[in-house]
C-alpha cells in the first residue's frame, strides 16, 4: 500500500464532531495519480512509482513530456512526482492512486512550499522583542548587539538578522486526518498546513 500521495491545497474550514465542537480543517483534493513508470533498485537504486496528475491543454506539454506520457500510452498532466514504495509489482503502467490510500484514524505528515514574506526585520522574522518606544530610545526595531568589541572582533555565525522569510520547504508534522471523501477526492486534515492556496502538498503517513 503505498503511503504518500500528492494533492492540491483547497484552504482551511471547520466541521462539527459528534460532541457538536468545531475542529479547524484543512482541505486538501486529492485528484487521482496516474502511474507512468517505475523505478528500481536494480536500475536506480531505489523503488519508486512516477506518477502524475493536474490538467493541462495539450498545446501547453512540451515534447520530452509528450515522449513520457505517450510511452506510458496515458494523457498528459500538468505535474509529474516521484513516490517511494517497497515493491513496484504491486502496481501497472496506468492504473491509479487514490485517496483511499488514507483512513480516516491515519496521522500524516505534510510537506509544502511556504508563503514568501520577502524581506523581513528581526521582529517578524525571528519573533523578538522590540525596544523601549519611549522618545530617544533610538533603538526600537533593531536586531542588537553584534557581539563582542575587538575580541573576537566578529559576529558569531548564528546570529539571527534581518533577511528572506518564507517560500521554502515547511513540514507539518503529526496531523491527525478528520475524514476522507472519496466522492469528492477530499482529505480534511485537523490544523493548518504551509502554502498558499491551490499549492501543491505532499501528504504521507507519519513516521514518528
Amino acid at each position: 500500500m503505498v503511503k504518500e500521495i500528492f494533492g492540491k491545497k483547497i484552504g482551511m474550514t471547520q466541521i462539527f464532531n459528534e460532541d457538536g465542537k468545531a475542529i479547524p480543517v484543512t482541505a486538501i483534493e486529492i485528484e487521482p495519480l496516474t502511474v507512468i513508470s517505475k523505478k528500481t533498485v536494480d536500475k536506480e537504486g531505489y523503488n519508486a512509482v512516477v506518477v502524475s496528475f493536474g490538467d493541462i491543454k495539450e498545446k501547453n506539454v512540451n515534447k520530452p513530456r509528450k515522449g513520457i506520457f505517450a510511452k506510458a500510452g496515458v494523457e498528459a498532466k500538468r505535474h509529474i512526482k516521484e513516490i517511494k514504495v517497497e515493491n513496484v509489482d504491486e502496481y501497472e503502467i496506468g492504473s491509479t492512486i487514490t485517496v483511499d490510500a488514507f483512513t480516516a484514524e491515519d496521522k500524516v505528515d505534510i510537506q509544502g512550499i511556504s508563503k514568501g514574506k520577502g524581506f523581513q526585520g528581526n521582529i517578524k522574522r525571528h519573533g523578538q522583542h522590540r525596544g523601549p518606544m519611549s522618545h530617544g530610545s533610538m533603538y526600537h526595531r533593531r536586531p542588537g548587539s553584534m557581539g563582542a568589541t575587538s575580541t573576537p572582533g566578529r559576529v558569531f555565525k548564528g546570529k539571527r538578522l534581518p533577511g528572506h522569510m518564507g517560500n521554502v520547504v515547511s513540514s507539518i508534522l503529526n496531523l491527525d486526518v478528520v475524514k476522507v471523501d472519496t466522492d469528492k477526492n477530499v482529505l480534511l486534515v485537523k490544523g493548518s498546513i504551509p502554502g498558499s492556496k491551490k499549492a501543491i502538498v505532499r501528504v504521507k503517513k507519519s513516521v514518528k
